[in-house]
Formats: C-alpha cells, structure tokens, sequence
C-alpha cells in the first residue's frame, strides 16, 4: 500500500517521515510516476516537471531526518506551484505563449522562497488559466487539467488555478500553491473535492508573482483539508494560531439573494443538506439578503480585473495579440474603453460596498453560500461555444468574487458525498479574520463529516 494515497493529509504525511515509515524521496517519486503515467492527468496539470531538482531536495531532507534535525511539518513533502510564481532559475510564462521566451527567473518569490526554507519539496509548475484570467482553467497552449469528478467524461478542474487543484486531487502533490483575484483557489477546490483558503490582501506577499489584479490578487493554497490549508498559510505568512473552534453557538449569515441566482438543482440539494447538518451541530444559521450584492454586475461594468490587466498588458499587445488566448484577450480588452473617471468611481464604489457589508454583518461570525452554483462543466462543450463559456465563466466566478470584492477572507470546504457531484460551501469574513475564518472552516469540516 502506498503511503501517499491521494489527498493524504499533510500532518499524516509528516508523522510518517517523522517515524522512519516513509522518506521524502519516496513521497517525491510516488508523486512523479503518476504525473508521468500515461493517460493522467499530469501532463495537463503541469507545465513544468523538476523531476532532478525535487530529487535533490528529497534526498537532502532525508539526510537531514537521519542526522536527527528536528523539521518542520511540510519538509520533505511534494508541493506544486501555479506557474505564475518565480522560480529561481525557471522561467515563469503564467500559462501563455506570450512569455514562452521569459528569461529565468533570478530569484525565488518570497511565497517560494518560505517554502523552500520550510523545506517542502518543489515538484513542478502547475498549468493554468492564461495570466490566471478565468474560472474555468481551459488553456489552449498547455492543454486542460480534468477533474476527478466523471473522470471519462472530462469536466474542468476549475480556474485559474487548475492544474494546483488537479495535481492534489490525483496526488501528484500533497497541497498546491496558487492564486486567487475572484475566485481562483476556491473554484478549483470546489469542483475537485479540495479546500481552498483565500486568505486577506497582503497577508502574503505577492511580489514575484505575474498580476492579474494587483488590487484583489492573494496568495494562499489548495490543499486536503482546512488543516492543511492553515499549515500552508502559517508557513506562507508566517503567521502561528490555533485554528480550532467550536461550531456550537457559531453566528452564520446565509446569503439569499445574488449568490443562490441560477443554482442547479443537485448543487442546491447538497447546499441545503450541508446547512441542515450544521443546525444540528448547534450553528446558529439566519437568511439574510444584502440588497448591495445585487449592484455588483453594474458597479463592475469594467471591473479591476479587465482594468488593471489592460495597463499591464497594453504594451504587448500590438505586436503579441496573436500568441494570446482569444478569450483571455478579449476580456483585457474590455479594460480599455475604462477611463481613469471608471476607475476612480469603482474604487469610490468598493469602499462603499465594503462599509456597507461590515456594518450589516457585525452581528455574525461569517456569511456562508454556494462556492460555486454549478457542476463542473464539460470541457469540450466549453471548448466549442464561445457563448457557453462566457456564461459558464461568468456564473462560477459570481460567488467568490464577491469575497474578493468585499476585501475579504475565505474557505471552500467540500459538502458532497465521495462520488456525488463536486460542491463547495464557502465560509467567509472580512479583512484580517483570517484565523477566525479557517477556525470556523475546520468546525464546518467536522460537521459535515465528508
């Protein structure tokens, strides 16, 4: 039996390294052959293998566990990275074929460079949305990672960061690095059975790591389970707590209206099943309606994605328009029509929006809603109609942009049965309840007993 089955906790895999049951090497070469085997998922989910690097590692921190040094939780464990992250000495393309030519890059990212130190080992570098600008995780350049979900019948894995979510969910890594600007862990977690934390603006740097939004753009992880996910932001923020809570007496805010529009039907049932369960763990659950929400499609006429991708993008676009994703393309067009006036009244529009939902939520906990509305969608259906994967894009974005929009925090946790269709239940807060958040994520865990 392996010792690295898919979605192993990383504490487990942590106390058998600690105990001698299995080294880091053979973690590392478990997690290689099923990236390599033909007919995964791999060659998809990865746009770069370091199959001699990881080795080096691997076998560095088994000496060092055989010298009797006292490591950290995540040393020796197989991590990927979303390729948007430098990577000292790899070129970092974000998914495109605009920066095929990158130079390597000359440093780690800081995100990199805390894990390194807390010795994970680095497996390779994750496909994904082109510069990460879509829920979806279609890549026309790389291919499109599947999620596990109907495997045969290949549904996506989630964007943008895809190939992170895909390379836990077939184990090819115990936890995923990746990003998030309105949605990209999240969506990713929810259609592959996976926790996703978007953790608050700031908490970790985001320097050395190619923009989408520089105004909503987060580091954080895809990972097994809410635990996990708190292991990887206290290595990634340098942060340290005790992420326990008890769900009994908890104060949710069930969201009504915006974010239940267009649920299909299965993904509600499952919804309304995991809110049932956490009543009768003694969660104190009230409906509400934030009338704000239903403004945001109208306050986002442009949006800070489209915006801030344009004046990133512009310079390239004349001569490298053609290298581009069609559809990610169209979408940083959409930021060029937007006058600074635009940008300034969105602005002025989200700091409203923002005091407004602080003041109507100061009475509970956390708000909870759908991750996502929909199943996962199949990937060729999308591949083939434009207008299909508009509205698809469109509609599993809704729900965690609004965290993103509201200058928040959030958990994905998974509510389905194993086998059943893939939802996520998204527990979140405000700027800075960080901790709170995956407290109560982790209560949620356990009562839903997935």
């Amino acid at each position: 039996m392996t010792p690295f089955a898919p979605k192993t906790p990383l504490a487990d895999l942590a106390a058998m390294l600690d105990a001698g049951t299995t080294t880091s090497r053979e973690l590392t070469e478990i997690a290689l052959e099923r990236i390599a085997a033909d007919g995964g998922n791999g060659g998809a989910a990865f746009c770069f293998v370091d199959a001699d690097g990881a080795r080096r590692q691997a076998d560095a921190l088994d000496a060092l566990r055989r010298a009797g040094t006292r490591l950290s939780p995540l040393a020796g464990v197989p991590i990927s990275i979303k390729d948007l992250f430098d990577v000292q000495g790899q070129p970092t393309r974000a998914g495109s074929r605009v920066l095929a030519d990158a130079a390597p890059a000359r440093a780690d990212a800081p995100a990199i460079a805390r894990l390194r130190r807390a010795g994970a080992v680095l497996i390779g570098r994750t496909n994904m949305s082109e510069f990460a600008f879509s829920g979806l995780g279609l890549n026309p350049h790389y291919g499109t990672p599947a999620s596990p979900w109907r495997r045969s019948e290949r549904h996506v894995a989630g964007g943008s960061s895809s190939g992170a979510a895909a390379s836990v969910a077939d184990g090819m890594a115990a936890a995923g690095l990746g990003s998030d600007t309105g949605g990209s862990l999240r969506i990713p977690a929810a259609f592959c059975g996976l926790t996703g934390f978007k953790p608050s603006a700031g908490r970790v740097p985001t320097e050395g790591v190619v923009p989408l939004s520089p105004t909503l753009d987060v580091v954080g992880a895809i990972a097994p389970s809410v635990a996990c996910c708190a292991l990887m932001d206290g290595v990634l923020s340098g942060a340290s707590f005790d992420a326990s809570r008890p769900l009994a007496g908890a104060r949710f805010a069930v969201l009504r209206n915006y974010v239940m529009e267009g649920i299909e039907p299965e993904v509600a049932r499952v919804y309304e099943a995991a809110l049932d369960k956490l009543a009768r763990a003694g969660a104190l659950l009230t409906e509400v309606r934030f009338a704000p929400l239903d403004s945001l499609p109208a306050i986002n006429t442009f949006g800070f994605s489209p915006i801030e991708a344009f004046a990133a993008h512009r310079s390239r676009l004349g001569s490298q328009a053609d290298a581009y994703d069609r559809r990610v393309l169209a979408r940083i067009r959409r930021g060029e029509a937007a006058s600074a006036a635009d940008y300034l009244d969105l602005l002025a529009a989200r700091r409203t929006t923002i005091a407004a939902a602080r003041q109507f939520f100061a009475g509970f906990d956390a708000f909870v809603m759908p991750t996502v509305p929909i199943a996962p969608p199949a990937i060729a259906a999308l591949e083939a109609d434009d207008a299909a994967f508009a509205a698809a894009n469109a509609l599993v974005l809704r729900n965690p942009s609004v965290v993103n929009f509201l200058d928040g925090c959030a958990v994905s946790v998974p509510c389905h049965k194993e086998g059943g269709v893939p939802v996520g239940f998204s527990i979140g807060g405000f700027y800075g309840q960080d901790e709170m958040i995956l407290a109560l994520a982790g209560a949620v865990e356990d009562a839903l007993e997935v």
